[in-house]
């Protein structure tokens, strides 16, 4: 029997013996945290790029005392269910797009409304300035913490009937959107018939008919192959939604300034990542579409577009006037 013990002592000294390091301290820190991390993404993608990068950076500057995953594809719930998930804590952070999140944030509906920013880099701009701190407390408010704002590209009409380059030429057309009241709107605005429908539905439904057009980023246009029954690409880029690295208030609020700290730097470095490369997918979406006989064309006069807006914009002051200083300050930036 003392010589089993003897065995076991042994034993269990070589194992504690492999988990030090030179300075003597077990390499895994007794306190350290396992974070969850949300994405809707597959795995390959600009976004699931950028955070599994802010996991291991955030791994790395903590020097473990911060380790976790990321799970993609939606494997731990759709958008509302991880939404709620990390607001308990469940779920550590996401990255969430802001344009179902409406009800739940209203300030964040205000990135929903048709053309309020100019391109992508004012977006940019805005969203790392006052325009994002203001989303930013929204959020807070309800138990997210901002990190940073990814890019998912601009939003633009597709049909299998003719270029858009007026609001006139939306007229009479079917066109899918995702349901939002303010994209309902918008298209009925430019005398369209406003076809809420699940993103899954609409290659089918663009191939038989049942709608004559949808809206999107390029990538997405590409990927599932709309091209291929719509063959009309219109760069209105309409809609610029961006996407939020959140996490957890309860997680953010139990950890030190310095890991605080920490995060929001690697948020930052994350960010740039993704934009980065959400560009170059962007660019190659682009050519593969061309390539393929797409008719492509850029809408030069997004005026008349705005001016068709009015009475979107209109419904949605009268019924959040409370946001009205950060639509002004958005729609009058440069």
């Amino acid at each position: 029997m003392a010589t089993i013990i003897k065995r076991r002592l042994s034993q269990l000294a070589l194992a504690v013996a492999l988990c030090v390091g030179g300075t003597g301290v077990i390499s895994t820190p007794a306190s350290a945290e396992t974070w969850r991390g949300w994405n809707i993404h597959v795995a390959e993608y600009p976004v699931s790029h950028a955070m599994d990068f802010f996991m291991s950076r955030v791994a790395e500057k903590t020097e473990g005392r911060i380790t976790g995953k990321v799970f993609h594809s939606g494997v731990l719930g759709d958008q509302p269910d991880a939404i709620e998930q990390t607001r308990l804590g469940v779920i550590n952070f996401g990255v969430f797009s802001l344009g179902p999140m409406g009800q739940a944030v209203p300030e964040t509906n205000v990135v929903s409304l048709p053309f309020i920013f100019k391109g992508i880099d004012q977006m940019h701009r805005l969203m790392d300035g006052e325009a994002g701190e203001a989303i930013g407390k929204g959020l807070e408010a309800k138990g997210l913490v901002a990190l940073g704002f990814y890019d998912a590209g601009a939003r633009s009409f597709y049909n299998s009937k003719r270029p858009i380059n007026a609001p006139s030429d939306v007229s009479g057309m079917k066109v899918r959107v995702m349901s939002n009241d303010l994209f309902v709107g918008m298209i009925e605005a430019m005398g369209g018939n406003a076809t809420p429908m699940a993103f899954g539905e609409v290659y089918q439904s663009l191939k038989t008919g049942v709608v004559d057009g949808a809206e999107n980023n390029s990538p997405s246009y590409e990927s599932t192959n709309h091209y291929e029954v719509a063959k009309y690409f219109s760069l209105s880029e309409h809609l610029i939604i961006p996407e939020c690295l959140c996490m957890s208030k309860k997680t953010w609020d139990g950890l030190s300034p310095e890991d605080q700290a920490i995060i929001r730097e690697v948020g930052k470095e994350s960010t740039a990542m993704q934009r980065a490369e959400w560009a170059e997918r962007e660019k190659a979406s682009m050519e593969k579409v061309k390539s393929s006989g797409t008719v492509v064309n850029t809408v030069e006069d997004k005026a008349a577009f705005q001016a068709a807006m009015a009475s979107v914009y209109d419904k949605f002051l009268a019924d959040n006037p409370e946001l009205t200083d950060l639509v002004n300050l958005i729609r009058n930036a440069d």
